[in-house]
């Protein structure tokens, strides 16, 4: 099961995130950088506006029907996306072979409905490991579950260029396809619902009623997951600029320590998920890490200041560091919402995390061009610094004794 997760998780982050390595390719063949950036934004858009949707799918119909569905239709979509990209070059004119507007548009649609049927496995994988791992093994499994997004990146990085390079833009698609194809099989074979009541049992315990009303636990975890968005986008978007034109890195050298800093990242995750078993809490590993992130980043602002070297390496713990809350949050939020309501709060959660992901490339980036990367750095440590007040205490419903093998909320997280 938390392989398949694993999988689903990583065909969609291929998908969703690994449209943005088309750009050379589209700058090649005629489009600007806006242009292009407005073509492989799509299936960004397409995943933000699904989630919640995608989340009530699940809490209504299960687990395995959303992913078998949801990347059914992701492949469909690249398979149309690929007939159009691999017609001829897409720009007004170049060399003897052109595309029409209305092809461009229709990739951009196609690489849209993609990116909203991607969505299904942000939820449903998230749910299969909650559901089907006891509460003293769940955040190590959700730790591993969460590899999935710098995975799929870190494989469209390698494929995805070199792909559309050589073979034009629809071998890129036509891998991303098959891929998803893949999944759907795997998926088919492996997955099966995690047990839950019925909906009538669960109704008379009272695990119908709307987890955010008279508890403020999961708005809290939102706005606190919201604020680390800030310092984790901050150093995925700008790290590599930042060693180029400010430190006087090489391109290539730069390109390979951020690389680097994924799987580290990653590796991140996982600890974050095992801490939170052996400590019982999910709440309290996630205070540190805010904790941590602010430390971090307010620590790069004064080295860079000082044009120390030492900076780099603490821009690679802050990679580390900023990225370790994503599985406890996940975790926390699913145990708490229980399985008839966490499709629709693991939606909502991950639809304000893009949300806030959208706005601090330009926010941050204007940032650092009127006061430099030091004060901008100062500044984006202040929201993990706020998020460390708004961390709430550990719901009743959370991580119980490992002796007992489950979690008190097991009779409704499975």
């Amino acid at each position: 099961m938390l392989g398949v997760g694993l999988l689903d998780q990583a065909v969609s982050a291929y998908f969703v995130h690994g449209a943005a390595f088309l750009i050379p390719e589209l700058n090649r063949l005629g489009l600007s950088l806006s242009q292009a950036g407005a073509l492989v934004a799509a299936p960004t858009i397409g995943i933000m506006l699904t989630l919640v949707a995608w989340g009530a799918f699940v809490d209504r119909f299960g687990e395995r029907r959303a992913l078998m569905i949801g990347l059914g239709l992701t492949a469909a979509a690249a398979v149309a996306a690929a007939l159009i990209g691999s017609t001829g070059a897409v720009g007004p004119t170049v060399g003897a072979t052109s595309i029409s507007t209305g092809r461009l548009v229709g990739l951009g649609v196609f690489l849209g409905l993609g990116g909203m049927a991607a969505a299904s496995s942000n939820v449903a994988s998230g749910r299969i490991v909650v559901g089907w791992f006891p509460a003293h093994r769940r955040g190590l499994a959700m730790g591993i579950r969460q590899m999935a997004q710098p995975l799929g990146v870190g494989i469209a990085a390698l494929t995805v260029p070199v792909l559309a390079e050589r073979h034009g833009l629809g071998a890129a698609l036509w891998l991303a396809a098959a891929l998803a194809l893949v999944a759907v099989l795997c998926t088919v074979i492996v997955v099966i619902d995690p047990p839950r009541p019925s909906r009538t049992a669960a109704d008379q315990a009272g695990h119908l009623r709307n987890p955010y009303r008279g508890s403020s636990f999961l708005w809290r975890v939102h706005a606190v997951s919201v604020l680390l968005v800030v310092p984790q986008f901050t150093v995925w978007t700008f790290m590599l600029v930042w060693l180029v034109a400010d430190r006087g890195w090489a391109a290539g050298t730069a390109g390979l320590l951020v690389a680097g800093t994924q799987f580290l990242g990653a590796i991140g995750r996982i600890g974050a998920g095992q801490l939170s078993d052996l400590v019982r809490s999910r709440m309290r590993p996630l205070r540190w890490v805010a904790i941590a992130a602010a430390l971090t980043m307010g620590l790069l602002a004064l080295l860079d200041q000082l044009h120390s070297p030492w900076a780099v390496v603490i821009m690679v713990v802050a990679s580390v560091i900023t990225v370790a809350d994503n599985g406890l949050a996940f975790t926390a939020i699913a145990e708490v919402a229980g399985p008839f309501w966490s499709g629709r709060a693991l939606g909502t959660q991950n639809t304000a995390q893009f949300l806030a992901a959208s706005a601090v490339a330009p926010v941050v980036g204007g940032l650092i061009g009127l006061v430099g990367y030091p004060a901008a750095f100062a500044l984006v440590a202040l929201c993990p610094a706020a998020a460390v007040p708004l961390v709430p205490h550990d719901h009743r419903r959370h991580v119980e004794p490992a002796s007992t093998g489950t979690s008190s909320a097991s009779a409704t997280d499975r």
